[in-house]
This record gives structure tokens, sequence and C-alpha cells, in this order.
């Protein structure tokens, strides 16, 4: 019995140690993948879109101010125009992959976040 109780005492402090472990290194990923983003953003956005304007219509830049204006200050709103297309705004769908949307999506918002 006391075998027992010691072996689920472990297995506790094993999967508290994981769960730890794992939010530990979270923002790193996210850092990571703002970095693939920048790429991303270099490679396929930079010609319309350097520095957070819009070389094409002038008040629809990425900065923080006209996304939350324009209802596109959020990832999933960001993925869609990439995705889709609209306007002036080519469609990328099939060009990049999800994980290039979310990382571009992400480093969209940071670069907002941070004034460009």
């Amino acid at each position: 019995m006391k075998r027992r109780a010691t072996l689920k005492k472990l297995l506790s402090i094993f999967l508290v140690a994981i769960a730890v472990l794992t939010v530990a290194f979270v923002p790193a990923a996210q850092a990571a993948d703002t970095a693939a983003g920048a790429k991303v953003f270099t490679a396929n956005c930079t010609a319309c879109h350097m520095g957070g304007n819009n070389v094409v219509m002038a008040p629809k830049t990425l900065k923080k101010d006209a996304l939350e204006k324009y209802g596109m200050y959020s990832k999933e709103a960001i993925i869609t125009q990439v995705t889709k297309g609209k306007g002036a705004m080519p469609a990328f769908a099939g060009r990049l992959s999800d994980t290039d949307l979310e990382n571009v999506a992400a480093y969209v918002l940071a670069q907002a976040d941070k004034g460009w």
C-alpha cells in the first residue's frame, strides 16, 4: 500500500513538471513564429506594405489604429485577408502554408503593437 502511494506521488510530481515545462516554453515558440513571419512578410508583402504602410490604398495601413478601424486587428482577420485577398490585395491561398499564414499574422500584429 505504501509503495502505491509513493508511485502516485511520483507520477503526480512528474505530470506537474511536464505541465510547468510546457508552459515555460510557449513564449519561445511564439517568438520563433514571429521571426518566421518576418521572413514570410519580407518575401511576400513588403512590395506593398513596407514599414506597415500600404502603397495601393494609403489609409489602409498595417498600423494598429488602421487595423482596428477596418476590423483587421486579429490573427483570424489577417489570415482571411491574406488567404482570400480583397480589392487590389491578391489572394495568397495555395502560395503560403497554414504555418506561414499563422506566422505572418503573428508578425503583423506584433509589429502593429510596436508601431512598425
